[in-house]
Order: C-alpha cells, then sequence, then structure tokens
C-alpha cells in the first residue's frame, strides 16, 4: 500500500442530491500518480464500468441470468462482450444495434462472417 485515496461525488438523480464517500488503496506510489491521475484512474475504471457492465446488466438482462454454474456464466459474458463490441463497431448505438439485428437476422449471421449487409 502506497496511498489511500478519499473521493467524495456528488450526483443529481431525478432532482435528488446524492453525495458518496468512497475510500480507496493504491501500490501507485505519490511520485508516480498524484491526486490527478488517481481521480482520473478512478474516472477511468466508471468509465468501463457504466459502458460495458451497465449495459450488459441492462440491456443484456445479465443479472437475471440462470446460468450459474461451471463455466457458462464466463462464457455467456464473454458472448455478450463480443456482441456490444461487433454493434459497436457497426456504428450502432447498443439499442440500435439490438433492434436492427432483431429485424434483420441474417444481417446478424452475416455480421458475424465480416460482412455487412443492408
Amino acid at each position: 500500500m502506497a496511498q489511500v485515496r478519499r473521493i467524495t461525488r456528488e450526483r443529481i438523480v431525478g432532482g435528488k442530491k446524492t453525495v458518496e464517500t468512497v475510500y480507496a488503496i493504491t501500490s501507485l506510489p505519490p511520485e508516480r500518480a498524484g491526486p490527478e491521475q488517481l481521480l482520473a484512474l478512478s474516472r477511468a475504471h466508471w468509465g468501463i464500468e457504466n459502458r460495458l457492465h451497465h449495459v450488459r446488466d441492462v440491456t443484456c438482462r445479465e443479472d437475471q441470468a440462470r446460468a450459474h454454474t461451471g463455466n457458462a456464466p464466463q462464457i455467456l459474458a464473454a458472448f455478450r462482450n463480443t456482441v456490444l463490441t461487433l454493434i459497436r463497431r457497426l456504428g450502432y448505438t447498443v439499442v440500435e444495434g439490438f433492434e436492427h439485428f432483431a429485424e434483420h437476422r441474417l444481417a446478424a449471421i452475416e455480421a458475424v462472417r465480416g460482412r455487412r449487409t443492408e
């Protein structure tokens, strides 16, 4: 342990202000990561959380999945990550991509093969 940090977050959701204080421990010494760098690392982490995990939880309903044993949860998460990456690389938002491929199932197969059909 090289540093301990405290981050206080304020946000307004539905007109209600909430304040949250979190603490973190890092092995990065102060000369390698000052307060600005530590804050940037924290924001980068939450960017990943919001961009991937939240999308998997909400859009893919991952929390309602019934596969909880063996390798199934990891394999299904890898499939979901692949689908989300493919949708984004094709230029769709996640919702647009799901809607498009729900209506054009052959296009989904072609996208996985690396071909784009309209």
